[in-house]
């Protein structure tokens, strides 16, 4: 039997929709498609967990100056739905930095304006620095994975909670895909958290709601396809691998380009979804 390893809802909601899914499109700059699943028991069909799903299709690695804007504005809007209106938010770089196609939660996550210390680091009698005091307190974990540090993220965040006290986690973190042409070209964001690296056959403790204790949306963009896929997308879906043909994952020869600008991409749009105040051009020098 063939198993399709994927983290993207999309490649796993069949074109007749089962009872309990709902599924939307949309979108300018991106091809926005939105699933909305009103049970765990529904999700089951196509598993996934309860919650909305949304997946925003052609990012452009090559784009001029006034497309990144205008994507990036575009995801932005799109997010800032996910978040509660006030309240700290801890941004979370999931992945590997050392290993480039699980690096995106790591370079993320190192562009991410941290503010929740402004406020007691700044005079409140400086008037040229209120701004600052009045951003959204923000903070940011990139702590790598299991095997570097023996701590799982799920794990410190739960610790850090009664100090930090967010109201909202943002975990970032590198996907699976099954369809080649959306490596280092989707955004998919979901608020039924994540389990990471689920899409490889390596999940960890999971990130939502129900272990947590706040909301987690979960933003990532996929970096990896299994050998097996590629395989079958070249030669055909009905034509049978080898017995015993090896499996393993697989990235574009490109990723290094792809990832540096996901990772500006999703930084740009998540700094600019938690601080409204600010206009593009505000964060891109941030």
């Amino acid at each position: 039997m063939q198993t399709t390893r994927t983290d993207l809802a999309l490649e796993q909601t069949p074109d007749t929709l089962p009872e309990g899914i709902t599924l939307t499109r949309r979108g300018r700059e991106f091809a926005v498609t939105e699933i909305v699943i009103d049970s765990d028991a529904h999700g089951d069909v196509i598993g996934r967990q309860k919650g909305r799903y949304l997946t925003l299709e052609h990012l452009t690695p090559h784009a001029p100056a006034d497309t990144l804007r205008a994507q990036t504005e575009e995801l932005a809007a799109e997010l800032r739905q996910f978040l509660p209106v006030r309240g700290a938010v801890t941004v979370a770089g999931l992945g590997n930095q050392d290993i480039t196609p699980d690096a995106l939660g790591p370079m993320t996550a190192g562009q991410i304006l941290a503010t929740r210390h402004l406020r007691r680091e700044l005079s409140a009698d400086d008037t040229e620095t209120a701004f600052l005091r009045d951003l959204r307190p923000v903070s940011v974990l990139s702590n790598g994975v299991l095997g570097q540090t023996g701590i799982e993220t799920a794990e410190l965040i739960s610790a850090l909670r009664e100090t930090v006290q967010p109201v909202c986690i943002i975990a970032v973190d590198a996907l699976a895909c099954s369809e080649l042409s959306r490596l280092g070209t989707t955004v998919q964001i979901s608020d039924a958290g994540i389990s990471p690296g689920s899409g490889v056959q390596n999940r960890r403790a999971e990130l939502s709601s129900r272990t947590l204790g706040v909301p987690v949306i979960a933003v990532g963009v996929p970096t990896v396809v299994d050998l097996h896929t590629v395989v079958r997308q070249a030669a055909g879906e009905d034509v049978p691998l080898p017995e015993g043909f090896p499996n393993m994952m697989v990235t574009p020869r490109d990723i290094d380009r792809l990832l540096h600008h996901a990772a500006r991409l999703l930084s740009l749009a998540i700094n600019l979804a938690l601080h409204p105040q600010f206009t593009f051009a505000d964060v891109e020098v941030l």
